[in-house]
């Protein structure tokens, strides 16, 4: 994927919500975005905004309102908690701002087409928080894929292992769907271009952290997806990679096979009586830094030229809809049609 225009002007940007994925797209917005100002920061924990904010010459927002009458903030990105990124989006793009949400975008398909309608009737751009199509080797993937180099896509697969949560209990239910492989699901949906998921088959468990399984958490999982072009894919997610952060894709494909990620963090591997030993990386804002840092680019230009982004609020509901899918089927225990269920699902139901 090619790197965006920088626009004539860097985009004023504010921020809504100053957790850890807040704070690091803060700092790459202040330090790593030319094309990007960071105006503002809002959040509701007393001093949380300010303690963001000021270092990175912004202001903290009074509260969400206050930041979204700026006049200065041309564009919104939402890194709050989960439950509130629908109301955020509407609320930004009924201000008349341009809106990067975080995903998922919604915990229901209804909140995400809630989204689609106020940015489309606004005219504001919507973009969701995919960071693997800005990853070089991701978006070098798709690039041989469109280019033909390995034929017609036969079998897919993509893989989240994370390091460990610091607290298990408050890792909400289904979050192993709609906020882990949802990124695996966007990544097979985009490296299958064209193709339509026709049928999707879901198992998880609590393997990691079982005492925490009466309460909804499901920490290891594997998802089957069968696409209307007869490709078949895989993803699989597991809360416990003690060796660090591991995300891998491959296609395969009718003239060959891509094979994508599992670098380690440098290229030195280390050779002794042990064996060999390499170093990897520990968390998924040290492997996609640079992914954060273009998206966020690629959300500034599009702002500064009132264009759709490459990744649109149509990809992240096409994603929710197969991860609402995965909860429908661990629920049936058995293949589903994501067609007729997903719209039925709220993953705040557990």
């Amino acid at each position: 994927m090619s790197a965006p225009l920088l626009p004539s002007r860097p985009t004023g940007i504010g921020l809504v919500g100053a957790g850890r994925i807040g704070s690091s797209h803060a700092r790459l917005l202040a330090t790593r975005v030319p094309g990007a100002r960071l105006v503002a920061v809002a959040d509701p924990r007393p001093g949380a905004a300010a303690a963001l904010a000021e270092p990175l010459g912004a202001r903290a927002a009074a509260d969400v309102e206050d930041l979204l009458a700026d006049p200065a903030v041309e564009g919104v990105v939402v890194t709050a908690s989960t439950e509130a990124h629908a109301d955020l989006v509407e609320a930004a793009a009924r201000a008349g701002k341009g809106v990067f949400c975080e995903k998922p975008a919604g915990l229901s398909l209804a909140e995400v087409d809630r989204g689609i309608a106020a940015t489309t009737a606004a005219g504001v751009p919507f973009q969701v928080g995919f960071n693997r199509r800005f990853s070089p080797e991701f978006a070098a993937a798709r690039a041989a894929l469109d280019a033909g180099r390995i034929g017609t896509p036969h079998l897919l697969r993509s893989l989240t292992r994370d390091p460990g949560q610091p607290d298990y209990s408050r890792v909400p239910p289904w979050a192993i769907f709609v906020l882990t492989l949802i990124h695996d699901i966007d990544t097979l949906l985009w490296l299958n271009p064209g193709a339509e998921p026709v049928s999707v088959y879901a198992v998880a468990d609590a393997l990691v952290a079982p005492e925490f399984k009466a309460s909804g958490l499901l920490d290891t999982a594997v998802v089957t997806i069968r696409f209307d072009n007869g490709a078949l894919a895989t993803a699989e997610a597991s809360f416990s990679a003690t060796y660090g952060y591991d995300v891998r894709g491959e296609v395969f494909g009718s003239r060959g096979r891509l094979e994508i990620g599992g670098r380690p963090r440098q290229d030195l591997a280390v050779f002794d009586a042990q064996g060999r030993h390499a170093d990897t990386p520990r968390g998924d804002v040290e492997l996609f830094g640079d992914a954060y840092a273009a998206e966020l680019a690629e959300f500034a230009t599009a702002v500064a030229e009132r264009r759709d982004p490459v990744v649109t609020g149509h990809d992240a509901r096409r994603a929710l809809a197969v991860a609402l899918s995965c909860i429908a089927s661990v629920r049936s225990g058995g293949p589903v049609d994501p067609a007729a269920v997903a719209g039925t699902v709220d993953a705040r139901q557990s």
